[in-house]
């Protein structure tokens, strides 16, 4: 074995010798292949639990019934976004109120025991929230870790009643430990390094944060690092999150027509920001931009319904109309 392994990957290397399911066996072997670092000497190590996982994953989906069971969720709609957060902030409330969800909601600590799911509408995408159990003492659950790490955004729920600073600080502390970074990534990643997500701090509880003194101590601590917002769950601002999380996707809605047709405005392509014409004929269908001749594009053209290149770079609202070789 490599004498370079980290703590972090001894740690999820005994979680799987002490895992009782093959379901778990799994989530650990995902831990360490996050954590491992990637050299030379690791190489071997590497492909070994690769198959190791593969054979796992392949006895699960043989179970009776041909259910396969398994720690990871799909994403569906425009991106998949991860809430988080200590015990007692709100969050399955929030989750709750803005998408068609019904996770457990009390006024006593680690009420939520499971993912669960909702999907949110902003305008006419709709975004997939995932409510998890809290943060607190006791290290997150490795089912729960690898399920940031495939997230497109984190979001932190903080109480503002409380000492929100300590306890977000404690939340990016346990992530950086388990080589999850938030925010930016650098310009040039190195593959060995962590893995960066985007992130949302929310302040909840702002109707009872009178003077929004704590809730500015909060902005502070997080400006130029990472975006905050401070909402209420029962009286405000609902909206203004559905909007911040939007914004911190940055993506573009790309809208299509037929020659002659009108365009549908209701099911919108949603790609990175920065994306060209050839990356929206892709995302339709994988041929579609090999067999296209020429597009028209209305938005971002300099007139309407001007032929574009393949590289022309869309803006949010565009449409564009294909014309493919017959």
């Amino acid at each position: 074995m490599p004498a370079n392994l980290t703590p972090q990957y001894l740690e999820a290397e005994k979680a799987f010798r002490n895992a009782r399911t093959t379901e778990e066996k799994i989530a650990c072997l995902e831990e360490m292949l996050a954590v491992m670092p990637r050299q030379k000497g690791t190489d071997h190590l590497h492909a070994e639990l690769r198959t190791r996982m593969a054979k796992l994953q392949e006895s699960v989906g043989k179970k009776p019934g041909g259910a396969r069971m398994s720690m990871k969720i799909e994403k569906a709609g425009a991106a998949q976004v991860i809430v988080i957060g200590p015990p007692n902030t709100g969050k399955s409330q929030i989750v709750s109120a803005i998408t068609s969800a019904k996770p457990t909601v009390a006024a006593y600590p680690y009420t939520t025991q499971i993912a669960t799911l909702g999907m949110m509408q902003f305008e006419n995408i709709q975004l997939q929230l995932i409510d998890t159990p809290p943060i607190g003492d006791q290290p997150p659950e490795w089912w729960l870790l690898n399920m940031i790490r495939r997230a497109d955004v984190v979001m932190i729920v903080l109480n503002l009643v409380q000492d929100a600073i300590t306890a977000a600080e404690t939340i990016v502390g346990i992530l950086k430990e388990k080589r999850i970074e938030l925010g930016k990534a650098p310009p040039e990643q190195d593959e060995e390094g962590p893995v960066f997500k985007k992130a949302l701090v929310v302040g909840n509880m702002a109707d009872l944060d009178y003077g929004g003194n704590n809730y500015r101590d909060l902005e502070n601590h997080f400006a130029g690092k990472l975006p905050t917002i401070a909402i209420s769950a029962v009286s405000g601002n609902l909206d203004g999150l559905k909007t911040k999380l939007f914004e911190i996707l940055v993506v573009i809605r790309v809208y299509t027509k037929t020659p002659g047709g009108k365009p549908d405005l209701t099911d919108p392509i949603v790609l990175q920001k920065g994306s060209t014409l050839e990356t929206a004929a892709t995302a339709i269908h994988k041929s579609l931009a090999q067999k296209m001749k020429f597009a028209r594009i209305w938005g971002s053209g300099k007139h309407d319904g001007v032929m574009v290149s393949r590289d022309h770079v869309l803006e949010d609202g565009d449409v564009i109309e294909l014309h493919v070789e017959r």
